[in-house]
């Protein structure tokens, strides 16, 4: 519980800002809270509000989310083999529901196996901070003038460039795919205004992807000790 204070504390700024993307979807504070509670993901949680604030079809809405989270998939793989074998499903099934950045970081730090009651302990302090922020930011959002609401909202978007910049420093490869989705975005954004803001971004994302794991693979060192594979 003590190392998700300050998991708390960065969830609440981060889902503020979350909060005004979903007051301007329509979404009331209890609505907006319900979904941070249930959804703890900030990209899969403005995807969702994005088809919302479009009338986007469920089926958008599902592909987007799990676009936009796959990642998780591969943290719950790495968490069970961080758990010990006899540990309950129902121990599990807790640590895969709330699997963030985050909360994956230091749980993934621990040293030798986890125990699922410290991720637990992470979560029951971390995941008030994102439903409150969130809650808190559809309240604001209510009260102050609209064009504050509108400058509030570009720091979702900031906390997006924090993702994305500290890598693309590190890497040229991840810079020039920063640059290349960029300008697909906007080509698409202006050459298909007929599609849905939603489906764009899973043909690009899925396509992007696919084509930088082709052409650069990333190579990982061989388990057994042995040459790099790919």
């Amino acid at each position: 519980m003590r190392d998700g204070i300050p998991i708390n504390l960065g969830y609440f700024a981060v889902a503020f800002t979350l909060g005004i993307a979903a007051r301007q979807a329509g979404l009331t504070a209890f609505q907006a809270g319900l979904a941070s509670a249930l959804t703890n993901a900030s990209a899969g949680e403005y995807a969702a509000f994005t088809v919302i604030a479009e009338n986007g079809t469920y089926l958008t809405m599902a592909i987007m989310i799990l676009v936009a989270n796959a990642r998780y998939l591969l943290m719950s793989c790495a968490l069970t083999q961080k758990l010990p074998s006899d540990t309950p499903l129902w121990q599990r099934m807790i640590v895969g529901f709330d699997v963030t950045d985050e909360i994956f970081g230091v749980s993934i730090a621990v040293e030798g196996k986890l125990n699922s009651f410290y991720t637990f302990g992470v979560i029951t302090v971390a995941l008030p901070g994102w439903c409150l922020g969130t809650v808190f930011g559809v309240i604001m959002g209510n009260l102050l003038p609209a064009n504050l609401v509108s400058a509030l909202s570009v720091g979702l978007y900031g906390m997006f460039l924090a993702i994305i910049i500290p890598p693309a420093r590190k890497n040229r490869i991840v810079a020039l795919l920063v640059a290349v989705s960029m300008a697909l975005s906007f080509l698409t954004s202006r050459l298909f205004a007929g599609i849905s803001s939603g489906t764009k971004v899973i043909i690009l994302t899925v396509a992007i992807s696919a084509v930088a794991a082709w052409l650069w693979p990333v190579k990982e060192e061989d388990t057994d000790g042995g040459e790099k594979k790919e």
